[in-house]
């Protein structure tokens, strides 16, 4: 069994024809329950409009679930973005019946320049289009010491 996890794909809503994708595989592992900074797995994010677009591939350092929301952050390993090289980013998933839903820190914190701590994230502003929201979220269940 594992501890938490985040898997699952969507695309983003956007009016405009947007092609923007969200997909994680990101795991913290029974043994190591009281250590989310011991998650392992990648993320990949990727927005494309006409001929414009780039995407990135993202080496999990840390991973923390609550019921039905995760944050995970990672550095970026892979990109064709230069304001995403080697920078850490989080993200934030609301795994909901209702429409799943998604937040990152780059809406507010320039990847080039702010420095993204690990497991933090912005709130899930974001709708998934209907129809492809598929995230999975494991709850993390931290063990608090008895004495």
């Amino acid at each position: 069994t594992e501890a938490a996890a985040l898997t699952g794909t969507a695309k983003l809503y956007r009016p405009a024809g947007d092609d923007i994708t969200f997909s994680f595989d990101a795991h913290l592992a029974e043994k190591d329950r009281q250590d989310p900074m011991k998650a392992t797995g990648t993320f990949r994010f990727s927005h494309y409009k006409g001929d414009w677009g780039g995407y990135a591939k993202v080496k999990v350092d840390c991973l923390t679930t609550g019921g039905k929301v995760a944050v995970v952050s990672g550095v970026v390993v892979e990109t064709d973005v230069k304001e995403f090289r080697k920078a850490r980013v989080g993200v934030t998933v609301h795994d909901t019946p209702g429409g799943d839903r998604l937040g990152y820190t780059w809406m507010t914190a320039d990847p080039q320049k702010d420095k993204v701590p690990p497991c933090l994230s912005g709130a899930p502003f974001e709708k998934v289009e209907k129809g492809t929201g598929d995230f999975k979220v494991v709850p993390w269940e931290f063990v608090y010491p008895t004495e």
